[in-house]
């Protein structure tokens, strides 16, 4: 695995600001690089943000982390891959699939890797800022 493989970009509830308890996924094995953005529309499904992989000039706001080594990336991100339901059991929806994706972040660009969603948003708000944590606190302020 290269450097490059290293990288992981969360757009969600992964980030800091949430809070969220897989957060505790993260900040053993992995240390914030930058904050970042991905080429991609963000919408909402209530419990949780979907993003979907574009060309139309969309950017989805997240933050970069990268693993401490190798070992600690495999199992980190087998946890990771667990938690967005990247390997359903039988009978059950893929949610998500993990994908090597372009971020730009410190006028730089890095490949990481991302979790893309999988199910239909037909219906679902989107996003417009493509930043879920600040969506979520203007959406709870009004």
């Amino acid at each position: 695995m290269n450097d490059a493989n290293l990288y992981l970009f969360v757009y969600g509830t992964l980030r800091r600001g949430f809070h969220n308890a897989a957060f505790q996924y993260i900040t053993p094995y992995f240390v914030h690089e930058a904050d970042g953005k991905v080429k991609g529309s963000l919408y909402d499904l209530g419990e949780y943000p979907a993003a979907i992989p574009t060309t139309n000039g969309h950017f989805i706001i997240g933050e970069l982390y990268k693993a401490k080594s190798v070992e600690e990336f495999n199992w980190a991100i087998s946890q990771l891959d667990d938690y967005e339901g990247v390997h359903p059991e039988e009978g059950e929806f893929q949610l998500y699939e993990r994908a090597l994706t372009t971020v730009y972040a410190d006028k730089k660009e890095y490949t990481a890797w991302i979790y893309w969603y999988k199910g239909n948003t037909a219906g679902a708000p989107l996003v417009e800022s493509g930043d879920v944590l600040e969506y979520v606190k203007r959406k709870n302020i009004l």
